[in-house]
Parts: C-alpha cells; sequence; structure tokens
C-alpha cells in the first residue's frame, strides 16, 4: 500500500518535470502569456533561492535540505506501513515536490519558475508545479496533524466520562 504514495510523487516529479521543459522550450526568459487577463500569467522566470525568491545563491543549503528532508520522507513512509492516509499523501506530494525542485538545483543551479496570479496590486510570487505539490502536501500535513489532535482529544474525554472523571476543560 505504501508504494501508492510513491506514485503520487513521481505523479507530481513529472507533471513538474514537464511542464518546465515546455516552458524552457517554448518560451523565452521573462516571456509572458495572458492566460486569464492579468489575474493569472504565465511568466518565464529561473530562481536561485527558494520559495518567494528568498535566500538566493544558497545552492549547496537547498541540496543538503533537500536530501534532508527527501530521506526523512521516504523512511517515515517505509517505517509506517498502515500510517493515516491524509498524512501519506501529503508526504507523497511533498516528496514529488522536493525532488523536482532538488533535480533543477543540482543539475542547473536554479529552479524554473513560471506561475503567476495577481490579486489587485499584489503580485504573488512566482513559483511551479513542484512548489504547488509542496504547498498542498504541507497542508494535507498540518490537516492531518489538527485532526488527529482533535481526536485524541476527543477520546482522552471519552475516557474520562467512562471511567467516571470529569472532562477538562
Amino acid at each position: 500500500m505504501r508504494f501508492y504514495y510513491y506514485w503520487i510523487a513521481l505523479f507530481v516529479f513529472v507533471i513538474d518535470y514537464v511542464s518546465k521543459k515546455v516552458i524552457e522550450s517554448k518560451l523565452e526568459l521573462y516571456e509572458i502569456i495572458p492566460v486569464i487577463g492579468d489575474f493569472f500569467v504565465i511568466t518565464s522566470i529561473r530562481n536561485r533561492g527558494a520559495a518567494f525568491g528568498i535566500l538566493q545563491e544558497q545552492r549547496f543549503f537547498f541540496i543538503a535540505i533537500t536530501l534532508v528532508v527527501v530521506c526523512a520522507i521516504v523512511w517515515y513512509i517505509h517505517r509506517n506501513r498502515n500510517g493515516r492516509p491524509t498524512l501519506l499523501i501529503g508526504l507523497g506530494l511533498v516528496l514529488g515536490g522536493a525532488v523536482g525542485n532538488f533535480l533543477d538545483r543540482a543539475l542547473y543551479g536554479e529552479v524554473v519558475d513560471f506561475l503567476q496570479f495577481t490579486f489587485g496590486s499584489y503580485v504573488f510570487p512566482i513559483f511551479n508545479l513542484a512548489d504547488t505539490g509542496i504547498c498542498v502536501g504541507v497542508g494535507l500535513i498540518l490537516l492531518d496533524s489538527f485532526l488527529s489532535m482533535k481526536n485524541e482529544n476527543q477520546e482522552t474525554s471519552d475516557t474520562r466520562e467512562h471511567d467516571g472523571q470529569q472532562p477538562i476543560q
């Protein structure tokens, strides 16, 4: 069953890789293609930093961090054969996105970014599909954590009531 989560990671990696190759081959650097007016445009840029362009020129730092994260995710997935699906799907999404951006950084020293959204006068930092996988994955991991805490609190409350104790308020 755990191989399902690797298929999710592979899917994110492949769509990220293919989309970046299309952008590299079809668009000039800084070329813009409107998709939905000014709200959503495809903009070909290269990012030598992390999310939102922070920590520029820290290639080896990002490579090292990504290796640690990828190893930790693989270890966790193997260790938890019957883990909670929301958590494992989130980890699969993060794994695929991390490997996608890792490949760009390791081979080229930069990441291809191209998805740009504008909300009024605010231009959201340009990102790619690997970043999307990572963000959605982290969101699922956080959701799983909140749901787990809620369930644990409910079980503790139910146990106290069953034992004749007052629940903690």
